[in-house]
């Protein structure tokens, strides 16, 4: 089976050994030659600053903690790979038939990103092409990349009204 059959798995593991298990499923797919169906294994994370009396510090905290997202082609034997892992409580699903997260759950949930390159910047004009507000037409205020977001200015019903789309709602005017 190719590897563009694989899916996104949860995987439901110990609180706390999160990371041991990612680590230990990717050595056991290598060391059984499993690569090709155990193509990735992630533990989506944070970077948040935490304030302590008079300290700042940044601290890494799971998304989710508990369970370990993991990209396989589903066969008995990639199954029991995962299962047999230490640490490893079984897949999120019902009974014992595990259900593949959809492509709109994975870039939610920031197991994957999606790349979208931006023909626009602060302060150009731009259409909006999708949604609600679609065929509208404003002025770039911000974007941020990393959160696929921007936000532009528009005008309603006489004022101006600042409105966050995803990268890839906006394109930019030819002028």
């Amino acid at each position: 089976m190719p590897e563009t059959d694989a899916k996104w798995y949860v995987v439901h593991t110990y609180s706390g050994y999160e990371n041991k298990v990612a680590a230990d499923l990717m050595s056991t797919a290598e060391n059984r030659q499993l690569q090709d169906m155990i193509v990735d294994v992630k533990v989506p994370t944070e970077i948040v600053t935490e304030t302590v009396g008079e300290k700042t510090k940044e601290v890494e905290h799971k998304l989710y903690p508990g369970y370990v997202f993991v990209k396989m082609v589903y066969t008995d034997e990639t199954w029991y790979v995962v299962r047999n892992i230490r640490g490893c409580t079984g897949f999120v699903g019902p009974g014992s038939k595990p259900v593949p997260l959809t492509d709109a759950e994975v870039y939610r949930m920031g197991v994957e990103t999606r790349s979208t390159k931006v023909n626009y910047s602060v302060g150009d004009s731009v259409r909006i092409i999708d949604g609600p507000l679609e065929d509208f037409v404003g002025v770039v205020e911000e974007i941020d990349a990393d959160k696929n977001y921007v936000r532009v200015v528009v005008s309603m019903f006489g004022r101006e009204t600042p409105i966050e789309l995803e990268l890839g709602q906006a394109e930019s005017i030819e002028e």
